[in-house]
This record gives C-alpha cells, sequence and structure tokens, in this order.
C-alpha cells in the first residue's frame, strides 16, 4: 500500500509542479488528479495498483475536512460585517448548482429515452 500512496502523491506533486511551472489558475491537486486519470486511461493495469490506498483514502475523507473547518473559524472574524453578501452568496450558488445539476439530469434522461427507443 505504501507503493500506492507514492504514486498518488506523486500525481498531486507533479499536479503542483506544473501549476507552479506554467502559472496556470487551478489547484495543483485538481491538475495532479486530471494527470492521474489521463495515467488511468493509457495504463488501466494503474487502477489495480492504486485502488486499495484510494479506497482507504475514501473510508476517511471526512478526516480531510477538519482543516477547511478550523481555517473558517479562524478567519470568520474577517468577515464580520459581510454577513449579508456570504449569505447571499451561499443561497444564490446552492441554488444555482441545484439547478444545474437538474438540467444535466434532464440532459441525461432524454439521451436514455433515445437510446432506448
Amino acid at each position: 500500500m505504501l507503493a500506492a500512496f507514492t504514486i498518488l502523491l506523486l500525481f498531486q506533486c507533479l499536479g503542483e509542479g506544473i501549476v507552479f511551472l506554467l502559472h496556470l489558475p487551478l489547484p495543483g491537486p485538481v491538475a495532479g488528479m486530471l494527470l492521474l486519470m489521463a495515467a488511468l486511461v493509457v495504463w488501466p493495469s494503474l487502477q489495480r495498483r492504486i485502488e486499495e490506498a484510494a479506497n482507504t483514502l475514501l473510508s476517511h475523507l471526512s478526516l480531510l475536512f477538519v482543516p477547511a473547518g478550523a481555517g473558517i473559524v479562524a478567519t470568520a472574524s474577517s468577515g464580520s460585517g459581510h454577513w449579508l453578501a456570504i449569505l447571499v452568496s451561499v443561497v444564490a450558488s446552492t441554488v444555482l448548482a441545484m439547478a444545474v445539476t437538474g438540467l444535466v439530469l434532464r440532459g441525461i434522461g432524454k439521451g436514455e429515452g433515445k437510446r432506448d427507443a
């Protein structure tokens, strides 16, 4: 499993390095995941090597939100006086995400109906 964690960390570091060198407006771990996805398409056997480590990380995913929550609590004081803007942006982004999800599901449903016919 150590080799699998090393592979996952290597892709994250590659993503960070590429984003840094090319000054891309993308988080490094996201670039690393895209590289990992491309590698999995090219070398499907890589999935067997990293699957157990990935499932272990997924089973502990909730722990990875603790630092983000602590950061929000630590910086909450900087949002004082801006609560209305924060509330409006949270509600608007939630409604927008739900609308886009609904439209995507409707489009998928129409595609499934055509395929069945």
